[in-house]
């Protein structure tokens, strides 16, 4: 338990009321239609845009996961949080298709490029990942951290857990439902900030109190090093890259959940700038919520902590080391990070449904019938997942580790689709659906075996499937779809020019060039090699 004085209530009560007001103020602008609700009227500039997509990514489970991460395993999660180069890609090679296409969700443009079916089996696989990863570890995070901080065991005998993790989505739900898009990305100008400076006190105490930077890479030793030998059992080199690199492009650039932001932008440079923010932003999960984890590590080694587990490690530290007053403001911090992944995954969850299912099949529907039907989309997708919670917890029970898996399985099939789909004119629409189809088979034919392994005969195929390392499962499946689709293409007839111009790399008009060309000015250019260079940087630091 975290013992929080009054001084710590009072922080804590001053930023629900700043965020009351955020939300309220965005009510002001009464949503017109669907492109109000779900895209905020494609109005949002570049600092609402990077602040939103970094605050949709970071949630609860990076401030307790992240850290138990870094506890554990030292610099072996950093991979996913250097991924600053990838939402590089989003702006400034996947932008300019997806934002002069007009879509509102990437299904969408899938059924643009190919057919109508593989925008609806998208739309499928994207709320099924929601509910197997985003609503259910995003909860489970909110829960576990809630009634560790509170110290609470149960009310009525009711685990608290369960209280607080329902009613932290029903709040969240209420702002939600009620502000649509320029809630979510308002809230999150205001929730970034504070989620940010919560943790970098958590640092600078931290490693003040191990004894500097120093004394932080003796103790830990060889888990500072990002690159590990082939021969580890759970983060092995080539496993790693082009794993890290897999998950990363499906969920940066072809994720409903982080482009609907970029979609929301006034026009591509907004876009583009606001992808260039978020990965300066995405450059701080390394220092503020994994190195805490390191922090605590070195600090239990030498008896200044007691840490049973590995996930415990944010909470101690938050207990330990911080004077009162700060104390609530990283408290407010995380709760900051789990309301806006909630909210944004509400918000993709409603755009998702309402147009790729309702609207396809309603195509006269009301304004007024779409926002309605977005909203009860919500409230179903986040009671499955509440629901698949016990379930999470037989595959593993490593919040951050859960994750990962999963997201191993469902990325493949969806990054092929779409990499071969913007950079080859030739991949047809039956090999895109076969991609699709074959992909999310395979990965939750691996998601089942994991939650019977138990059941297993000790010796075989399945055996053999479900302990392969998960690294080189993604690897292979990716490769495995990556041929299949290329060969079903070779085989099937290939769409005309007219059906994908402006939709692939090689087929945009004379108009796009020109409009993406004049969009690009060179403090773009020079922030974009900065990136680079700082992620350059921080893998030649921790090799």
């Amino acid at each position: 338990m975290i013992h929080f004085t009054s001084l710590d209530w009072y922080v804590l009560l001053g930023f629900m009321l700043l965020l009351v007001g955020v939300v309220i103020a965005s009510l002001r602008g009464k949503e017109k239609d669907s492109a109000d609700y779900f895209l905020a009227g494609r109005n949002a500039g570049w600092l609402v845009i990077g602040s939103s997509i970094f605050a949709s990514n970071i949630g609860s489970e990076h401030l307790v996961g992240l850290s138990g991460a870094g506890f554990q395993s030292g610099m072996a999660m950093a991979h996913w949080e250097l991924q600053a180069w990838i939402i590089l890609l989003l702006g400034w090679i996947f932008v300019p298709f997806y934002w002069s296409s007009k879509v509102y969700t990437m299904p969408e443009y899938l059924e643009r490029r190919y057919s109508s079916s593989s925008r609806t089996f998208l739309s499928f696989i994207s709320l099924v990942s929601y509910v197997l990863t985003k609503v259910s570890v995003t909860v489970y995070a909110g829960g576990v951290v809630l009634k560790t901080v509170l110290g609470i065991d149960s009310i009525w005998g009711i685990d608290f857990f369960w209280i607080a993790a329902i009613g932290l989505v029903v709040v969240t739900g209420i702002y939600t439902v009620l502000g649509g898009m320029k809630a979510i990305m308002w809230t999150s100008v205001l929730q970034t900030p504070v989620l940010i400076i919560g943790s970098l006190v958590i640092l600078v105490v931290g490693l003040d109190k191990v004894g500097g930077f120093a004394e932080l890479q003796r103790i830990n030793g060889e888990n500072m090093h990002l690159i590990r030998p082939m021969s580890d059992p759970s983060f092995p080199w080539p496993g790693v890259i082009f794993g890290s690199f897999i998950i990363g492009f499906w969920y940066w650039c072809t994720d409903q959940y982080i482009v609907q932001r970029v979609l929301s932008a006034k026009g591509i440079q907004a876009a583009r700038r606001g992808t260039i923010f978020a990965g300066y932003l995405k450059m701080l999960p390394v220092f503020i919520f994994l190195f805490p984890g390191m922090i605590a590590f070195a600090l239990h080694a030498q008896g200044k902590i007691q840490i049973d587990s590995a996930d415990q490690a944010f909470a101690v530290l938050v207990s330990e080391l911080l004077p009162s007053g700060v104390k609530g403001i990283v408290i407010a911090g995380l709760l900051a990070a789990l309301m806006s992944s909630l909210a944004s995954l509400f918000n993709s969850s409603a755009t998702l449904f309402t147009i790729d299912f309702y609207k396809k099949f309603n195509p006269s529907a009301s304004e007024e019938k779409l926002l309605s039907i977005g909203r009860k989309a919500t409230i179903t997708v986040v009671v499955l997942g509440v629901v698949w919670i016990p379930i999470m917890q037989l595959v593993s029970d490593v919040l951050y580790e859960y994750l990962q898996l999963v997201q191993a399985l469902i990325a493949p099939g969806i990054a092929v689709v779409f990499l071969l789909g913007v950079f080859s004119k030739r991949i047809t629409a039956t090999a895109a659906m076969t991609g699709l189809v074959v992909g999310f088979v395979l990965g939750m034919l691996r998601l089942l075996l994991m939650i019977f392994e138990k059941h297993l005969p000790t010796e075989g195929v399945l055996n053999q499937l479900v302990h392969m390392n998960w690294l080189y499962y993604c690897t292979y499946l990716f490769l495995i779809i990556l041929v299949l689709v290329v060969a079903v293409s070779l085989f099937t007839k290939p769409p005309t020019d007219e059906q994908i111009k402006g939709l692939t790399y090689h087929s945009i008009t004379a108009e796009q060039r020109m409009e993406i060309k004049a969009s690009i000015d060179k403090w773009d250019i020079i922030n974009k090699v900065i990136l680079i260079g700082m992620t350059s940087a921080t893998y030649t630091v921790f090799w």
